[in-house]
């Protein structure tokens, strides 16, 4: 974190509370958390790592083409999550398994779809989904997905009613290396211009797969939107505290027509970019071993023992995160691989001729192998 920037902290390193930054205008918003809220804070993010090494693991093993690893974000996406209300819209990229979990999907579809048994992993408009929309591997695109959606919130009149079981927000996440991208940008300029409800969520890990964020901008990220007219705020993106506080007050002002808010979460990318990458080819030791320690999980962990917190719910999580591991390994080893005809599903919204057709030829083509063994 820059000294000359104003950046949002209510935990030290050490798991201390003091408030810093201009973090005494959100602290409003922590009044109402309970014990319980702390602890399941805790309890996501310890689950969640334990799942997204799980999840290397699998791919290691040849269960998964593909895996995006998580860790050393969970206090970003737990906070940022857990501040949303469930009528809220999220729109993730590609590593948001822990705002997932939190919002109530069953975390195997990410496997399921990493592993290509699925094109979408969940239905976004099962209630049981939380709203949580699609991956999106396509860098940057989504927010502008996320965008379209906040400016039909408006024209179903479900902003700024000042009925808070009514009003409703979006809030899209994305890292450094999007904010590279046009059409984040775009998403920029349509949503200031219509004024929508959109909480754009930057969780800024420093890296951009092998680039640097001090090569991809000469000025702080959260910067940027505020040529667009959108205001903007920098936190600490470990402090889950903050996390949370800070994300409530701005879906708060989008839910009520104040138009769209924008959060850099500084946070660090502890392992590879993919299961493709290979970070210490580029990374710098003293970096890595810098952001170690300022390790998300440990800190809030520090912070629930000042309050009392025992050995005993420490343990009970530890036991929770292995038991929920070692489920996700059991069910990716029992997945069977899907009917190819899935790939004609869902590509419209209604059942559509051509899709149909081509599903029908693909049942006949395979069929006359069975006719030839015959």
């Amino acid at each position: 974190m820059s000294e000359s920037t104003p950046t949002v902290q209510f935990l030290t390193v050490e798991g201390e509370f003091a408030p810093s930054g201009p973090a005494e205008e959100y602290a409003s918003y922590l009044e109402g958390l309970t014990s319980e809220d702390l602890r399941a804070f805790y309890r996501h993010m310890v689950v969640i790592r334990r799942f997204d090494h799980e999840g290397t693991n699998l791919q290691r093993q040849g269960q998964m083409a593909l895996w995006v690893p998580s860790h050393g974000q969970e206090a970003a996406q737990v906070g940022s999550a857990s501040a949303a209300k469930p009528q809220d819209h999220v729109f993730p990229s590609y590593r948001e398994h822990a705002v997932g979990l939190v919002r109530g999907i069953d975390v195997l579809s990410i496997v399921e779809l990493l592993r290509g048994n699925t094109h979408g992993g969940w239905d976004p408009t099962d209630p049981t989904n939380g709203n949580f929309h699609g991956y999106t591997l396509v860098i940057g695109s989504h927010t502008l997905h996320a965008t379209g959606y906040a400016m039909g919130l408006q024209r179903d009149g479900v902003v700024g009613t000042g009925d808070p079981e009514v009003d409703t927000a979006v809030i899209s996440y994305f890292g450094d290396g999007a904010t590279s991208q046009g059409d984040v940008s775009e998403a920029f300029v349509f949503s200031a211009s219509s004024q929508t409800p959109n909480v754009f969520f930057l969780q800024n890990n420093q890296w951009a797969i092998s680039v640097p964020v001090r090569v991809q901008s000469r000025t702080p990220l959260y910067l940027r939107s505020r040529g667009f007219g959108i205001p903007s705020v920098q936190i600490d993106g470990n402090d889950v505290l903050a996390s949370f506080a800070v994300t409530a007050k701005h879906l708060d002002a989008a839910r009520g027509g104040e138009g769209p808010q924008f959060i850099e979460a500084l946070t660090y990318r502890i392992g590879a970019h993919t299961s493709s990458d290979d970070p210490t080819k580029y990374a710098d030791p003293e970096e890595h071993a810098h952001w170690v320690a300022r390790d998300p999980i440990l800190r809030f962990e520090k912070y629930l023992r000042s309050l009392g917190e025992g050995d005993d719910f420490f343990a009970e999580v530890a036991t929770e995160a292995e038991d929920f591991a070692a489920d996700i390994r059991h069910r990716t080893l029992a997945l069977t691989p899907p009917s190819p005809a899935i790939m004609f599903d869902n590509v419209y919204s209604e059942p559509h001729p051509v899709m149909q057709e081509q599903k029908l030829w693909l049942e006949r083509y395979e069929a006359s192998f069975e006719e030839e063994k015959a």
